[in-house]
């Protein structure tokens, strides 16, 4: 990488052909981040408290309230920024650092659906070897492990996107730093780097095919239930995780997998707003809505404390 490539500044120009309407993208960017943040933060907060939901289940579900806090946060404030400001400016090491944990974030989520599928289906298919098979310890090394794979996998891509030059353009035509929209403003020799991106896409098919696999057991297993009552239930507890697998890897295969096309530019801002605003905004109401055990605790820990606050 040379020398001046370190010193540049990018200028984010998200939107730039709707202009004169950014004054409304920004309470609607901003009201999607509120909501993300108080349900994600209060779906935490439950399943912390509760003590009917120290489940594994529910501790893979608190953290990925956690993540979609983080992942959300590091783009949306700053988008908001520039609406407010039109000072679309960003420097070289802050575009590489925002860059690099929103990767880290989606890695993470990645696998923490990955380790969710799988304990629908030691909870369906093993239901009598459930709490041995999915005991704490094992859970926290589980959990530890999508972490450090995020992060570890993050790092390796940041530094190689790092080396690009840029010196055919400085404009990023996304809401974020993109590692994509970076790649197409680069020059030079960038062979290595779409290379390394095809393998890490190669790599990112493997905790789809884990979740593939998953499901087709489960699928088998629920149809050899006898009874209706079963097959229901069953079902019911894995909808709202099948929702969140569908919105979240559907946006993120629409962003990265599509073809290029002349309104590829266009098309990967929207589904950019899906992934980091819409998506982390659904996931906590997602499950908050459709399940039942959440919406009691919610009942019982924020409605009865303000009934007995008032009779006391």
């Amino acid at each position: 990488m040379e020398n001046v490539t370190q010193f540049i500044d990018f200028y984010i120009v998200a939107f730039s052909n709707i202009f004169g309407q950014k004054v409304f993208l920004f309470p609607i960017f901003l009201s999607l981040y509120l909501i993300c943040l108080l349900w994600n933060i209060l779906i935490f907060a439950i399943i912390f408290m509760d003590p009917q939901l120290q489940k594994p289940m529910y501790f893979f579900l608190r953290n990925l309230s956690f993540v979609d806090v983080l992942y959300s946060s590091v783009a949306l404030p700053k988008l908001m920024d520039i609406i407010i400001t039109g000072n679309n400016r960003i420097s070289f090491t802050a575009c590489f650092t925002q860059m690099y944990f929103f990767i880290s974030f989606v890695c993470t989520e990645v696998w923490l659906l990955t380790l969710m599928s799988y304990d629908r289906y030691v909870a369906i298919c093993f239901p009598l070897h459930y709490m041995l098979l999915m005991e704490r310890r094992k859970c926290d090394l589980l959990v530890t492990g999508c972490w450090v794979f995020g992060f570890s996998n993050s790092l390796f891509l940041t530094i190689f996107a790092s080396r690009l030059s840029f010196c055919r353009s400085t404009h990023i035509k996304q809401i974020f730093c993109d590692i994509k929209t970076l790649i197409t403003i680069s020059c030079g020799d960038i062979y290595k780097l779409k290379t390394m991106i095809l393998v890490e896409a190669w790599v990112g098919l493997c905790p789809f095919l884990l979740i593939l696999m998953s499901y087709s057991k489960i699928l088998a297993n629920i149809l050899g239930f006898s009874s209706i009552g079963q097959r229901k239930k069953a079902f019911s507890t894995c909808s709202s995780h099948l929702t969140i697998l569908l919105i979240f890897f559907g946006t993120l295969l629409c962003m990265y997998m599509m073809p290029p096309s002349d309104h590829a530019e266009d098309s990967d801002q929207i589904f950019s707003v899906l992934y980091l605003a819409v998506t982390p905004t659904l996931n906590p109401l997602i499950y908050s809505l459709r399940n039942e055990e959440v919406k009691n605790a919610i009942h019982n820990i924020l409605i009865g404390n303000v009934f007995r606050k008032t009779f006391n």
